[in-house]
């Protein structure tokens, strides 16, 4: 799976899909062969973590 490059819009994406698809992050990765570390980098570029509480970037 292509991921969007341009972090803000990684960042409406990839949430989109936690809450509409998957429980965690791991199993969104797990699912299209994606590193998590490629999500979660790009996105702390931006200020943003994972918050496995929700489910989400924050």
């Amino acid at each position: 799976m292509n991921i969007p490059k341009d972090p803000a819009i990684l960042l409406s994406f990839i949430n989109t899909q936690l809450r509409d698809f998957y429980p965690s992050l791991e199993e969104f990765c797990k699912s299209n062969d994606i590193d998590p570390s490629d999500i979660t980098d790009k996105l702390s570029q931006i200020g943003y973590t994972y918050d496995s509480a929700q489910n989400r970037f924050r």
